[in-house]
């Protein structure tokens, strides 16, 4: 009985692992942004959906890109994370080209806030990556 309640123990006891340095970074967050946009590109809109962090359903994301024929994102650095309540945050700044499927070409700029759990105990794998929670662009000239 001892040596199962030392193994219980011990199994309580364990950090969580730490999140490897590449995908806590910022860059990390970078490349989610990037990861989406390249997801809609395919037309894998599964991918793109799961890439949120819960505002929209697959139709929603599915049905928003219906008449997109091809798009493309720049990111635009500076790239900073900050933390708060337990998380990080990322605000990335976002040029954003792309045709409809009638050929009409458009470009926006804005933002992507993106969010990830700290390594703290209780969190999983998947809370400790970046998830896109809100973006914001808008129409440019």
């Amino acid at each position: 009985m001892p040596l199962l309640i030392l193994a219980a123990t011990a199994a309580l006891a364990d950090p969580v692992p730490p999140t490897p340095p590449q995908q806590a970074s910022v860059e990390a967050a970078v490349a989610v942004v990037r990861a989406y946009y390249a997801a809609v590109e395919a037309r894998d809109y599964r991918t793109a959906y799961r890439l949120w962090h819960g505002r929209y359903t697959l139709a929603q994301v599915r049905a928003g890109y219906a008449d997109t024929a091809h798009v493309a994102v720049t990111p635009i650095p500076p790239f900073e994370a900050d933390g708060g309540a337990g998380s990080l945050y990322a605000e990335i700044r976002v040029r954003v080209e792309a045709v409809q499927t009638n050929g009409r070409h458009q470009h926006f700029a804005g933002s992507f806030t993106l969010r990830r759990v700290n390594d703290v105990d209780g969190s999983t794998a998947e809370q400790r990556r970046w998830h896109i929670i809100g973006a914001k662009l808008k129409p440019i000239a």
